[in-house]
């Protein structure tokens, strides 16, 4: 991957055209195909599911991730994992077991992550930091697009990314993640950056000209 990584919110793509979009996606050198799973319960909408991930595996070698945002993540790590995913973030908040859940993810022989949602701090997931891969901060309230960048988070941020001196986890954020955003961010030890509206879908340039845009910030 590059040495800041791009990840596109497919919630945002255009389905009618799924394979011209990954397609244009993939010419655009993005890194991962960040998947939002949302089951209505842990957050307030229905988003992707199963049948959209295996159409968007089917059209791409890139590797995919899932971000679980559903009550019991554990019960579904292995399917996810079984239909391709090389990246599984699951919510600390919603499972009662997270060590065990990620250990599964560990046990199929792909990578962990953590999403906290704004108001988590680091302070009651930190031990977690010793198992995971990836830890995903949330910057808008999980569930919908189009929300405003909650700039408290920046001082979580901070405090994260005190533990990658010794641990091998890479900081990843998701929600309003503008060019101005990346470029704050990626100074504060932020390597992954989730695009969706803010920066990439639903723009006039092509996705090339705006990824290769952003990796110069």
């Amino acid at each position: 991957m590059n040495e800041k990584f791009f990840c596109p919110s497919m919630m945002c793509a255009d389905f009618t055209k799924l394979p011209e979009e990954i397609k244009s996606l993939e010419e655009a050198d993005i890194d991962i195909f960040h998947m939002d799973i949302m089951d209505g319960v842990f957050v307030p909408n229905f988003a992707l599911g199963t049948e959209d991930f295996k159409a968007i595996r089917a059209n791409t070698d890139k590797l995919m991730d899932v971000h679980l945002m559903i009550s019991n993540p554990g019960q579904y790590v292995e399917l996810f994992a079984d239909l391709g995913a090389d990246i599984i973030y699951i919510h600390p908040e919603t499972d009662q077991h997270p060590i065990s859940t990620l250990n599964k993810i560990k046990a199929k022989g792909k990578k962990c992550g953590i999403a906290i949602n704004p108001e988590t701090s680091i302070e009651t997931v930190k031990e977690l930091f010793h198992v995971i891969d990836y830890l995903l901060v949330m910057t808008v309230s999980p569930g919908f697009a189009g929300q405003s960048y909650l700039e408290f988070v920046n001082d979580k941020i901070k405090e994260a990314a005190k533990y990658t001196d010794e641990l091998p986890f890479k900081i990843v954020v998701d929600g309003a993640i503008s060019p101005a955003k990346i470029e704050e961010l990626s100074k504060i030890g932020v390597e992954g950056f989730v695009l969706g509206t803010s920066t990439l879908f639903n723009k006039e340039e092509s996705y090339k000209e705006i990824v290769d845009s952003i990796q110069q910030l």
